[in-house]
């Protein structure tokens, strides 16, 4: 089969033929249909983890995974109900199932976790083999290059608007800010309309285009926030919504700068969320934070249920995606693009 693997930092990836993997008996054999590209393959090449976890090499990348059923294990049950043929999306996050955390089905903060394109498996190949428990079985109506970054790009933020409505922040006195809209604050913006209880949504960032994507998926304010002070956005804010502050935030991003602005724009009691990795370290002052009795939440990407209620969503016809598509053979000059930040919405390579 053909697979993109990386064999040393910093460099493209390598497409190679390598073998279609055997399968285990508690494992599924998929064949890859579509697999969305992220920011983090781009952190992956360019060394961003090698702090965190040293991943050898060779690594095939691809983590937004969807394709359809190939081959079954001789020990998957047949009350997990797959069959050939069957189209599926792969959870992420696959624990041990033994530790607290997978217990009580946070697979995904496994001290011992495995990752799909972390590791010697991964999306951006023609098979790979999933424990058939890390599967979930999708609609057949849906496009494969729209369920792809539902893996991820789509389940990370709907992990996270969860956090912040599940928190009381948010509500139809309320006014939620949705930062950065790029593969992740696209559907951040909807999942805050659909989740949110009534609050109003603003989305912030700097490009044009994609605020415009924003307030078509349902925005009820957008604030361009290129070249302007905390300030300046929090008169801007007041003016569109009658408050200077935000009451809940999500923040897609994770740039120092953003989570800056962020933060001086939270409101007492606020619940602020960050999904975004862009940087890797925060300056922010304490006493606010403390004063104002603000809740900062981490939230990473999203277990099994928080999948099936995203997949359930798409099958309603819920979800709208922005989505650029490219093959096999594009895969460096689309890693490059993202690297540089060209890429409007998702891209997905699709066999």
């Amino acid at each position: 089969m053909k697979a993109a693997r990386m064999h040393e930092y910093g460099q493209p990836l390598v497409l190679e033929d390598v073998p279609v993997p055997d399968i285990k008996p508690d494992e599924i054999l998929v064949q890859v249909k579509a697999c969305g590209m992220c920011r983090s393959d781009v952190q992956l090449v360019d060394g961003y983890f090698r702090k965190y976890a040293d991943i050898p090499t060779p690594i095939t990348l691809g983590h937004e995974i969807t394709g359809v059923v190939h081959a079954i294990g001789n020990i998957v049950p047949e009350a997990a109900g797959f069959r050939e043929g069957d189209h599926v999306v792969v959870a992420p996050g696959w624990g041990d199932g033994i530790c607290r955390h997978c217990q009580i089905g946070n697979t995904h903060i496994c001290p011992n976790v495995r990752w799909p394109g972390f590791g010697p498996v991964g999306g951006f190949a023609e098979f790979l083999p999933v424990p058939a428990r890390y599967l979930i079985k999708v609609d057949k109506r849906l496009p494969f290059e729209t369920l792809a970054p539902l893996t991820d790009a789509g389940l990370t933020p709907y992990r996270g608007i969860k956090k912040l409505r599940d928190s009381g922040a948010m509500g139809p006195d309320r006014v939620v800010g949705v930062f950065g809209i790029g593969g992740l604050g696209g559907y951040a913006v909807q999942y805050a309309k659909i989740l949110g209880g009534g609050a109003r949504v603003v989305a912030l960032a700097r490009n044009p285009e994609k605020l415009a994507i924003a307030k078509e998926y349902g925005a009820d304010y957008i604030v361009d926030i290129k070249g302007k002070t905390s300030a300046d956005i929090s008169k801007e804010l007041a003016q569109l919504t009658g408050q200077k502050d935000l009451d809940a935030m999500i923040d897609c991003a994770g740039a120092p700068e953003m989570v800056q602005l962020a933060m001086s724009l939270l409101s007492i009691s606020g619940h602020y969320v960050d999904v975004g990795l862009v940087g890797d370290r925060i300056d922010i002052p304490l006493f606010p934070r403390v004063s104002r009795e603000q809740t900062l939440h981490g939230s990473f990407w999203g277990n099994n249920i928080d999948l099936m209620e995203v997949m359930a969503l798409a099958a309603e016809d819920k979800i709208r995606h922005t989505v650029t598509t490219f093959s096999f053979d594009q895969l460096n000059d689309y890693i490059n693009r993202l690297r540089v930040g060209e890429i409007v919405g998702r891209a997905v390579m699709k066999w």
